[in-house]
């Protein structure tokens, strides 16, 4: 007698792959390097198939993108001055962009964007216009004064890191606040 049909597909359990990857992702971006974390090594170090990846992402520079904003989650907008708002926002990229791989990450795909049209605009729409939008929405500001704030804060941010290999210590990022806050809340 035959057996009966299984409600589940045959292969793998889908639910947990993401989450599987995504931490596989900054795990290996973080021991190897972005350059050296390749999708082979990626998959590997998650338990599935290279298949399996680019079954989700067509590439590594969108898997990245997926793997940052699962990351850096929603931007936690608190209520209150526009001077704290902003402050928060910066004190939050800092220490997102400060986690084991999430920094190294960031950077690589950043850079690789630089060459390669498709990529950057998976980053700029799939990364960059929520938070844009957000902060948007929260400060009341138009579109070119947000993005020249998250050029300033980021890019500042990307660049300790890839001049020094680390993150943005405390003092620095109060600094970088001191020095952002003035141009941007004051308006």
């Amino acid at each position: 007698m035959a057996s009966p049909p299984s409600a589940r597909p045959p292969g793998r359990p889908r639910a947990g792959v993401h989450a599987a990857v995504f931490a596989a992702t900054l795990r290996t971006v973080h021991e190897l390097g972005y350059a050296r974390a390749t999708v082979d090594r990626i998959a590997a170090a998650a338990g599935v198939a290279k298949t399996t990846i680019y079954r989700r992402w067509p590439s590594k520079g969108e898997l990245i993108v997926d793997c940052l904003l699962d990351a850096f989650g929603p931007v936690p907008l608190a209520a209150g001055s526009r001077a704290g708002i902003m402050a928060s926002a910066i004190r939050w990229v800092a220490a997102k962009i400060g986690e084991p791989g999430v920094g190294d990450a960031f950077a690589g795909v950043f850079s690789d964007a630089v060459s390669d049209p498709a990529l950057r605009e998976v980053l700029s729409s799939r990364l960059q216009d929520p938070y844009r939008l957000a902060l948007q929405d929260a400060l009341g500001e138009p579109e070119h004064r947000v993005l020249f704030f998250i050029d300033v804060v980021v890019g500042t941010l990307l660049h300790r890191m890839g001049m020094t290999g680390e993150p943005m210590a405390d003092a620095d990022v109060t600094a970088l606040v001191e020095l952002v806050l003035p141009h941007f809340a004051g308006q």
